[in-house]
């Protein structure tokens, strides 16, 4: 998938602390060895996301969502532990907070930035699991950050989607994807529209005016990955031919674009097929997709229900994106980042998921569309300057990140053979299933399973500012090998699956383009 970048705004409203709360002078209402947790992660590239001090185990977030005035009031209940003694946290929130309790108790509140700062009337010690409601309204629309706003409105709803940061448009929590939880998520809408989330349906009921749908997610998840989209939609349930849950929703009046959509849609359970016999189980206990009736430019891999823009069938079916947002399933979301400049393992590992779905449906192998890339940019081009390792902040989502990622990958595939390399990409995924993995991680393990040592292999591909040398150490065919496999020469064909490939990049990386110009 492809984000948008950072966001702080300095918010406009304190909650009021009220009487009860005061803490009399010879009062002792703080533990003597508590302390505030940190207000970030420390994330390398946006160190103010996330929070210190506490560990998200569960969010139930309750949403009434209006699209007339694009209101949300909202009732979120955050289940974590406290990782310190901690005399007071923080919160990443864009919208007014009416109220805070801690365990039931009212807590102080001012916000400083999309920093939410609670303090409890007691310290929560060390351990100790505290219970965070968080009662709240706002017009997600409004809030702008540094010239940014992820919030999507459409003809008749919206839809909260975005990366890296959303979740604070919509509710209040940890937003680093180093802080995993489970999500009950139920929105309210008006009478006539549908609301899709991540999960399962565990329930659609009416009310006077109104429609509830309760969403269930019983698997780790990152905070960006949690969504919702508010509309009129044809959804339809289906199964895998293994017996996986399907939902996918298409917008009711998405024209050709919603037709070409349902059909792709469609083919969830073969594509997810496809990704388990490469990286081994389907993670989660559901699938499915979700196309808004919206041209919002990208596409983002929700856990279990990734999202798309309708642009991406303008031309026709588009398999590619459904196969992309997919692989993601297993690298992004069952494996997530450890810190944003991570993003390789997430964007170029989906890329490459391109490519083995091009080389199993016949439309071009992994090597040959390694050599089409590799002749096709000259050593010129700035696509070579980008370090995708690191490729710095609000450029994780270039278009080398993409291409140059899943180079590395098929050239890490013929340098280390078959065997070794999909061994590698199924331990990467079972051995974090649930959690976060860094790239130093992934090195180690495709050296401890290959027996090599793979540093200048990997220097040159994720690290150098220039184009690799087409060595056989850099994992490049012997001139035996390429003719056998019949890539290379200058009679050589480009893979049909070329052009889709970079068709589908170019939109996935356009909004990113556009965003960093507007910053």
């Amino acid at each position: 998938m492809r984000g948008a970048g950072r966001s702080r705004r300095r918010a406009t409203s304190v909650v009021a602390a009220t009487a009860a709360l005061a803490v009399g002078a010879g009062g002792s209402a703080w533990a003597a060895a508590a302390s505030p947790g940190a207000p970030g992660l420390g994330d390398a590239y946006y160190p103010a996301y996330g929070n210190g001090g506490y560990d998200v185990s569960h969010y139930a977030i309750d949403v009434h969502y209006t699209p007339s005035n694009d209101l949300i009031t909202g009732r979120a209940t955050i289940t974590a532990k406290a990782t310190q003694d901690l005399s007071r946290f923080d919160l990443d929130f864009a919208l007014t907070a009416q109220s805070v309790t801690v365990n039931g108790v009212p807590a102080r509140t001012r916000t400083d930035d999309l920093e939410l700062v609670v303090t409890p009337r007691k310290a929560v010690k060390k351990g100790a699991t505290m219970k965070v409601v968080v009662v709240y309204a706002g017009v997600p629309s409004s809030v702008e950050a540094d010239g940014y706003q992820p919030w999507i409105r459409t003809a008749d709803g919206a839809v909260a989607v975005g990366e890296p940061q959303i979740a604070s448009w919509w509710y209040p929590g940890n937003d680093h994807p180093r802080d995993k939880a489970t999500y009950d998520i139920k929105v309210t809408v008006p009478t006539g529209l549908e609301a899709l989330s991540n999960g399962s349906l565990r329930s659609h009921r009416s009310i006077p005016g109104h429609e509830v749908w309760s969403w269930h997610e019983s698997k780790p998840m990152a905070s960006y990955l949690a969504f919702f989209a508010a509309g009129q939609f044809d959804i339809t349930q289906s199964t895998t031919a293994k017996g996986l849950p399907v939902i996918t929703a298409v917008a009711s009046n998405g024209g050709s674009e919603g037709q070409y959509a349902a059909a792709d849609l469609a083919r969830t359970g073969e594509v997810i097929d496809f990704h388990a016999r490469h990286w081994g189980p389907y993670p989660f206990d559901i699938t499915g997709g979700v196309a808004p009736a919206a041209d919002f430019g990208f596409a983002l891999e929700n856990q279990t229900r990734p999202v798309y823009t309708r642009g991406f069938w303008r031309g026709g079916p588009n398999i590619y994106v459904v196969v992309h947002e997919q692989a993601h399933q297993w690298y992004g979301d069952s494996v997530s980042v450890d810190q944003w400049k991570d993003i390789w393992l997430n964007e170029g590992f989906a890329s490459f998921a391109e490519w083995a779905w091009s080389e199993d449906h016949g439309e071009g192998s992994g090597a040959e569309l390694l050599e089409a890339y590799y002749d096709q940019i000259p050593a010129t081009s700035p696509f070579w300057s980008l370090t995708i390792g690191n490729p710095g902040k609000d450029r994780e989502f270039s278009g080398a990140v993409y291409d140059r990622g899943a180079m590395t990958l098929q050239a890490l595939r013929q340098r280390i053979g078959d065997p070794a390399f999909w061994q590698v990409m199924r331990n990467w995924a079972q051995q974090h299933r649930y959690g976060n993995g860094s790239i130093p991680q992934f090195i180690a393990l495709a050296e401890r399973s290959s027996g090599e040592d793979l540093g200048s292999f990997f220097d040159a591909w994720l690290y150098s500012s220039t184009k690799p040398a087409h060595t056989v150490a850099n994992g490049f065919l012997t001139a035996k090998a390429a003719a056998k496999a019949g890539v290379g020469g200058p009679q050589a064909e480009l893979p049909r699956s070329k052009q889709k490939i970079d068709a589908l990049h170019r939109v996935l990386v356009a909004q990113e383009r556009a965003a960093a110009a507007a910053r």
